[in-house]
């Protein structure tokens, strides 16, 4: 990819939008490019400027009276046949059912956790969730020194039932990170090796889960379909790790 294949796509690819094959030669352009890594980050910041509560604005006092007032005053402006009444009702009703669900299945109250569900999903829809497979941890860790900033802490919990799978790098916004991938029975598990300082809470969305856990001092996050007690499980021999 270059620059001019790159640019169109980097919306999309902020949105967790594309699939994992296009992500990856997104992500390959990014590593070599500094404008257009320099663009992904303009765009970041136009995403979370908007997110600010400052651009809400507040209806000024009175407003319903005055609309009540004009209703009124020009019954002739207010009268709408029947079916249009149904109609909007109607369609109100589906546009806030809609909305409710879409607040409640996207976590944009924390854009964090929202990038790296989006992330797992992703990589569970690729062809193969590892960029190196390997149970060894003196395979993984080295694979990632000069690739991300910080090489991450790299264990294997197989005698707990833990199994590493490998590891691959990954994207939460527009930060580089490494992720460790573990098996457990048919769960595929990605544990997202964060920038230190980083902020996030535990979640669900739609069936899957984020646990945090301090991973060798850094912030992580474990993200799989398993339940609330695997996942301690997990949580607690990472820590330990």
């Amino acid at each position: 990819m270059n620059c001019e294949t790159t640019l169109p796509l980097l919306e999309a690819y902020l949105d967790n939008e594309l699939d994992r094959a296009d992500a990856r030669e997104v992500e390959a352009h990014l590593d070599t490019c500094e404008a257009c890594r320099n663009a992904l980050g303009k765009l970041d910041d136009v995403r979370r400027a908007l997110r600010d509560g400052a651009l809400k604005f507040t209806a000024p006092p009175g407003l319903r009276e005055r609309i009540a007032a004009t209703q009124l005053a020009n019954p002739e402006h207010t009268r709408r046949p029947r079916w249009f009444s149904v109609a909007a009702a109607c369609a109100l009703a589906f546009g806030a059912g809609g909305m409710s669900m879409h607040l409640l299945n996207s976590p944009q109250h924390d854009q964090t956790a929202h990038d790296v569900f989006a992330s797992h999903w992703r990589a569970l829809a690729a062809t193969s969730p590892i960029d190196v497979a390997s149970s060894d941890r003196h395979t993984v860790k080295p694979w990632f020194a000069g690739k991300v900033a910080q090489t991450p802490v790299v264990q294997d919990f197989a005698d707990h039932g833990f199994a590493l799978y490998g590891g691959r790098i990954d994207y939460v916004g527009d930060t580089r990170v490494p992720v460790l991938v573990y098996k457990h029975g048919q769960h595929v598990i990605d544990v997202f090796v964060l920038p230190t300082g980083t902020s996030l809470s535990s979640s669900t969305d739609q069936g899957y889960r984020l646990d945090t856990v301090d991973l060798g001092g850094q912030p992580a996050a474990i993200v799989s379909d398993m339940d609330a007690a695997e996942t301690a499980k997990l949580r607690e021999l990472l820590k330990g790790g």
